[in-house]
């Protein structure tokens, strides 16, 4: 597993800036990533990411004590992920924007980046098709390159847990890929 710096818990409140913009920076983008495993929509799981920020500060300004705030705050943005589809800003009649379109490498010709756009549409797609406990592992594993110890903590269950379901989500997504003539990884 990797190692990981000490995390700040509660803090004085002249301390809690420096160590609040510390956690932030540490984790942002493995809140953002879970949020976005759920919804995959880069504006849902931004939301989610800064509510969960938020509700940390708020239990830092209640000096409420934090033994792991990592741990926290993953468990605070799954929870905040289940709970947007019941929520009144969910319901509001907008539509969000395309995410991760048009996002596009200088160095390939025309036609490569033009094929590669449609199998990671083809991708997106299948994803969110497939379970979102797929999902999840899918992206604690492959976007966040964790390992299984550290995915087993994240969703609080064993390793051979782990194994297993990265096991199954990885062939349920090859079926899907290869039923939609994806052959090649983009």
């Amino acid at each position: 597993m990797r190692s990981r710096p000490q995390e700040p818990t509660a803090s004085t409140p002249a301390e809690q800036p420096a160590d609040f913009e510390a956690l932030y920076e540490r984790h942002s983008r493995e809140v953002w990533a879970l949020a976005y495993a759920r919804w995959m929509n880069a504006d849902t799981a931004q939301d989610i990411m800064q509510e969960a920020f938020l509700r940390l500060w708020k239990q830092w300004q209640e000096n409420t004590r934090i033994l792991n705030p990592r741990a926290w705050l993953l468990r605070v943005a799954r929870n905040l992920a289940e709970d947007y589809a019941k929520s009144a800003f969910s319901r509001n009649g907008t539509q969000p924007p395309q995410t991760m379109n048009g996002v596009q490498s200088n160095g390939r010709p025309p036609l490569e980046r033009l094929e590669q756009q449609e199998t990671f549409a083809q991708v997106r797609t299948i994803l969110r098709e497939m379970p979102e406990a797929d999902r999840e592992i899918l992206t604690l594993r492959y976007a966040l390159d964790y390992d299984a110890q550290e995915i087993a903590e994240v969703l609080a269950i064993q390793i051979t847990a782990v194994h297993m379901r990265l096991s199954r989500a990885r062939q349920r997504l090859a079926d899907r890929l290869t039923a939609q003539g994806v052959h090649e990884a983009p």
